[in-house]
């Protein structure tokens, strides 16, 4: 038995990433036989994600729409001022840098990564990564996107952007596979990739 409500509902859910349709299957069939426990809660927060949360325009971090940027870590921590930014291509990134505690200071999330061209907003990141090393004193910028082509070429885009400010600038140590995602990392790597950066 086919039903359009649920086949809809396979096809959103299996766009979620290591989900397939039959993972999707599984996770809506334990939504419906657990409606009042699972679902409705889900719903709920899933809105509320929707409505009150955004990433800054900033620094890349998620913000709530409700708030000045000023969480942890972020634009403005409010507890601790840092002499270091931590550059990283997504959230994934910086939540898997930031389990590890190896890191502490700011981190700046461009939300992708930087090819042959470069669109308004990695444009307005960037830019706003200048104007954070010289208004918040930063000492060093740390590069940390994948070691991929487009990663490498992101961060070679960044060295050159930041060349005028006399900012020490480093990125991980070549631990990291060729190829290899930050956020699909096992912490011994990339605790040993932090602590054997480079300058560039």
């Amino acid at each position: 038995m086919e039903l359009k409500e649920i086949d809809e509902l396979i096809k959103a859910v299996s766009k979620f990433p290591g989900l397939g349709p039959k993972s999707a299957k599984r996770i809506i069939l334990k939504l419906i036989n657990n409606k009042d426990e699972i679902m409705k809660p889900t719903i709920n927060a899933l809105a509320n994600v929707y409505k009150n949360i955004s990433r800054c325009n900033y620094c890349g971090a998620l913000k709530s729409l409700k708030e000045e940027c000023n969480g942890y870590k972020n634009c403005n921590n409010l507890q601790k001022k840092f002499s270091k930014i931590c550059v990283v291509e997504n959230i994934a990134d910086q939540w898997s840098i930031e389990s590890t505690n190896i890191f502490s200071g700011y981190f700046h999330i461009l939300g992708g990564t930087i090819s042959g061209t470069i669109d308004k907003s990695q444009r307005q990141l960037v830019d706003s990564l200048v104007e954070r090393v010289k208004k918040q004193n930063i000492e060093e910028v740390i590069v940390a996107t994948s070691a991929t082509v487009e990663g490498q070429t992101t961060a070679y885009y960044i060295e050159e952007t930041l060349k005028n400010t006399n900012v020490k600038i480093s990125k991980l140590a070549q631990g990291l596979p060729v190829g290899g995602e930050i956020e699909s990392l096992d912490d011994g790597t990339l605790f040993s990739a932090f602590k054997n950066r480079v300058q560039i």
